[in-house]
């Protein structure tokens, strides 16, 4: 179980996240849904070990990870931005994680081969990254993830500089590894769609305040969702 417990943050008496506490388990998908500004990314920052929290408490099966260094726990942070490195081709991207902790090569070459695949990748292996499209790109980044099984992704926005055909494709994508490597993930958005669309269980932040709901009609019929307004909007639009 991933656990959260009144996480707060402020900068400069300007307060970011203000308790926050939820549970999710382990293999789910937690949409975060929220506009600019609210405290979603500085709460992904602070499971990352990027940024430190006030107070609070974060445990993943009971182990305390802010006791942990970043680099210990098993956490990725992803955001819209690839980041790839950009000299080294898609299969040495991806390889990357695994060659930094002295895996054979033969195990290397499997895993990644194997990832490529997986990820449409295959013809695209021995290119660099300006070679990319912007949803190859993002394609590469998260197999760079994957690759060295994470216990926790953390994806701010990761879609959100794609074209509305590549998101959609990237979201596809993203629903099907999810399943297949049981990936444990928060993914953040401001897309009503996208967060209804990608989770697994949908929670939504607002001035640093966060509310997890129940379920999906639940979030539907809040009033503080919007999902109403947009419904009506759209019907409006068409008639």
């Amino acid at each position: 179980m991933i656990t959260l417990t009144n996480i707060s943050k402020s900068y400069n008496k300007e307060i970011v996240l203000s308790d926050v506490s939820f549970s999710m388990k382990p293999h789910t998908t937690l949409s975060v849904l929220g506009k600019s500004g609210c405290g979603k990314t500085t709460l992904l920052k602070i499971m990352a070990g990027l940024e430190v929290a006030d107070n609070g408490k974060f445990t993943f099966n009971e182990e305390n990870m802010f006791a942990l260094q970043p680099q210990q726990r098993q956490t990725v942070y992803l955001s819209q931005e690839p980041l790839l490195f950009p000299h080294l081709s898609v299969f040495e991207n991806i390889a990357f994680g695994l060659k930094i902790r002295k895996i054979a090569p033969q195990i290397i070459n499997e895993k990644t081969n194997e990832l490529i695949e997986k990820l449409g990748l295959s013809e695209h292996k021995n290119k660099i990254p300006e070679m990319l499209s912007g949803g190859q790109k993002q394609r590469v980044s998260f197999g760079r993830a994957l690759i060295i099984n994470p216990k926790l992704m953390l994806l701010d926005e990761p879609f959100g500089s794609l074209d509305a055909q590549t998101r959609t494709e990237m979201q596809n994508l993203y629903k099907k590894v999810a399943t297949e490597f049981k990936i444990s993930a928060l993914f953040v958005t401001h897309d009503l769609k996208e967060a209804l669309i990608m989770g697994d269980e949908i929670g939504q932040m607002d001035k640093g305040y966060f509310k997890i709901y129940n379920n999906k009609n639940e979030f539907y019929t809040n009033a503080q969702s919007g999902v109403k307004e947009e419904i009506e909007f759209w019907k409006k639009l068409i008639e």
